[in-house]
């Protein structure tokens, strides 16, 4: 039985218990991510972001000539 027809088989209120603990779970990634950084010390630093602009393709524009 594949994954995607064991989650179908579920009743209808565990898929929505999962489906909140998956969300609930990425958000509590989002607002801890920052405050880990600062604590493993990988904050980066003015030089980095310098080098991440620099390294960030350029986009030029050139106007086609209509006929």
């Amino acid at each position: 039985m594949s994954l995607w027809q064991s989650y179908r088989n579920l009743s209808p209120r565990t898929r929505l218990m999962l489906g909140g603990g998956v969300m609930a779970y990425a958000v509590f990634g989002l607002f801890i991510s920052d405050k880990a950084e600062e604590a493993f010390g990988l904050t980066p630093t003015e030089e980095d972001k310098k080098r991440l602009r620099e390294a960030v393709p350029k986009i030029h524009i050139i106007e086609k000539e209509s006929k």
